[in-house]
């Protein structure tokens, strides 16, 4: 493995035990994901399962109208296929990459037999689970509850925790398809942003200048999801900030 790249950039698998990463360490491959790549589309069987460090990738719930929205976002602080080892085997979403940068993919069956032992990985994957869901329905709620400019700030502060810089390549475009509304509307209410001074755009580049800012503007929903996966996850942070 690389160098420049560790696995114990993702949060999960810092949070393994020694002996169960050493069981997994020779299986783990690091991939690049580049900006839109598809890593799975709705009802796929699930071969791999991927542990963002340096990539976004987001759940997209497609309409039969050829509309989508996207429920969730999985970095560095998760796992992208819940779906195997809770026996769904496949799921309704599509997986598609946000913010480009790398992964490592493990195959389905290697997970499910560390998983199977019914030790420390089943309850570490189990509370991301539930963390995942809460930021699903919680999203679900801001789509339906929140205005626009609302919902951009929570989607940015959620993006920003997964990132090492204040800065995102994304067009509003890109951002109208996260949050289900059209592009007109991402426009007013990044051009808003921006007159706040929170927020510094220019096509396909957005630039956080004021973070407390957003989180003053943002509605409860990214504090609530930011909350849950604290509380859930604690100690995987805990491990993590303390890796050398």
């Amino acid at each position: 493995m690389s160098s420049k790249h560790d696995p114990n950039q993702n949060h999960l698998l810092a949070a393994l035990l020694d002996a169960e990463f050493d069981r997994l360490a020779p299986h783990l491959e690091l991939i690049p994901l580049l900006l839109g790549d598809v890593l799975s589309e709705s009802g796929d069987k699930l071969h791999h399962l991927y542990f963002p460090t340096t990539a976004i990738v987001s759940l997209h719930y497609l309409l039969e109208n050829g509309g989508s929205s996207e429920i969730a976002g999985v970095g560095n602080e998760g796992v992208l296929g819940v779906s195997v080892f809770m026996g769904g085997d496949s799921t309704p979403s599509r997986a598609v990459v946000q913010t480009r940068g790398h992964a490592y993919r493990l195959p389905a069956a290697i997970l499910m037999e560390e998983f199977n032992r019914g030790g420390h990985v089943m309850r570490l994957l189990l509370r991301y689970t539930q963390a995942l869901l809460t930021q699903m329905s919680q999203t679900a709620v801001c789509n339906r509850h929140h205005s626009v400019e609302q919902q951009l700030c929570r989607w940015l502060l959620l993006t920003l925790d997964r990132l090492p810089s204040n800065e995102l390549t994304m067009t509003q475009e890109l951002i109208a398809n996260m949050l289900g509304v059209r592009r007109e509307g991402v426009t007013e209410a990044a051009g808003r942003l921006q007159g706040y001074g929170y927020i510094s755009y220019r096509r396909g580049h957005i630039t956080v200048l004021d973070r407390a800012g957003l989180e003053d503007d943002v509605c409860e929903c990214y504090a609530v999801v930011k909350k849950e996966f604290t509380r859930l996850l604690s100690d995987v942070r805990h491990r993590q900030g303390n890796i050398g």
